[in-house]
């Protein structure tokens, strides 16, 4: 199968042929319709984060069709799919493989559409323990996912498979963000990386709020679309601000950030490192990274309502250049490879 690979750390992404994986016990193929690009994708291949297995796949979002499935048997989360990627699964590539394994897996058959986060093996440390969602990387004609985790779900006939690829990261931290955050009506919020994936998915559900939106000039009348009330310049933030939401910035680097919030304000990250109060030297500030590696703040099947914003789409043979553009160019919305 076709897939996007980095050969060693550091090295640019390049289009390779390599053998489809197999699901295990507890896992599915699925045949990628679409998958999203995420700026982890770039920091995972440039090394530090995770120990990696060459040549790999980067990808944590997708939308697809089931075509095999593994056994009934629970378990096998997080271990290599059976045959890791030497072996390939019966069936003719042209077509597309197919072929059931054993039956049902949570609730999946063969020819289910679905979609989802599920990050690459390499990866497994930073996920939950409970129901991991792992996979072999989304951007390949096909990927390996576990069926057992509230990060996949079945995706709804109203929803395209690019708009599903686009929701995977992007809807479920969204939502998360929302359900920590629980933002007031009126608050004064600024959203700090409002342009990206997160941020244009995030900001109409914080329409009953005052949002400050950190933007270019061009980028300003999508984002009044989208929910924000005032677009700003990156830096210039103003003063007296009751929350923050970081959605871009490292953790160590918000101290303006902080000194925009009024007195007791709140402060919620998204990125790493972990929140530490001598970042931001403001004790009165409630200072949190929102991260939900478990599913317990709503999962695939609770964002199908949510609807992302497409800056741009690929092919898969231009899988290596959107990674590119991904790193070097100002988009507002996501990249998505379309297969």
């Amino acid at each position: 199968m076709k897939a996007v690979v980095i050969s060693d750390y550091g090295h640019q992404f390049a289009l390779a042929d390599i053998p489809v994986p197999q699901p295990g016990p507890g896992q599915m193929l699925v045949k990628v319709r679409a998958a999203a690009l995420n700026p982890v994708d770039l920091a995972v291949a440039k090394g530090g984060i995770a120990e990696l297995t060459f040549p790999h796949v980067p990808g944590n979002d997708f939308a697809g069709t089931v075509t095999a499935i593994g056994s009934h048997a629970t378990g096998g989360l997080g271990d290599d799919v059976t045959g890791g990627l030497g072996g390939d699964v019966t069936g003719h590539l042209g077509d597309g493989v197919t072929g059931n394994l054993g039956g049902d897996v949570a609730g999946y058959k063969v020819g289910d559409e679905v979609f989802g986060h599920a990050v690459p093996r390499a990866l497994r440390a930073v996920v939950g323990k409970g129901k991991p969602s792992l996979g072999t990387g989304t951007l390949a004609e096909f990927v390996v996912v576990e069926a057992d985790t509230p990060f996949i779900a079945h995706r709804p006939a109203d929803l395209s498979p690019v708009e599903a690829a686009a929701l995977g990261t992007a809807g479920i931290t969204a939502r998360a963000i929302v359900e920590t955050a629980a933002i007031r009506a009126g608050e004064r919020v600024l959203v700090i990386g409002a342009t990206g994936g997160v941020g244009t998915t995030l900001l109409p559900l914080l329409r009953a709020a005052h949002v400050i939106a950190t933007g270019h000039p061009d980028d300003e009348p999508q984002l009044r679309e989208l929910g924000a009330g005032q677009v700003i310049e990156y830096g210039h933030y103003p003063a007296g601000v009751d929350t923050v939401l970081n959605l871009a910035l490292p953790s160590d680097q918000l101290t303006d950030a902080a000194r925009a919030l009024r007195l007791g304000g709140r402060l919620f990250t998204i990125t790493f490192p972990m929140p530490r109060p001598e970042f931001i030297d403001r004790d009165d500030v409630e200072f949190r990274l929102i991260l939900d590696t478990e599913g317990a703040l709503g999962g695939a099947a609770d964002i199908t309502a949510l609807r992302p914003t497409i800056a741009r789409t690929y092919t898969l043979d231009d899988g290596p250049q959107a990674l590119h553009d991904l790193a070097h160019e100002h988009v507002v919305g996501k990249l998505v490879i379309e297969m």
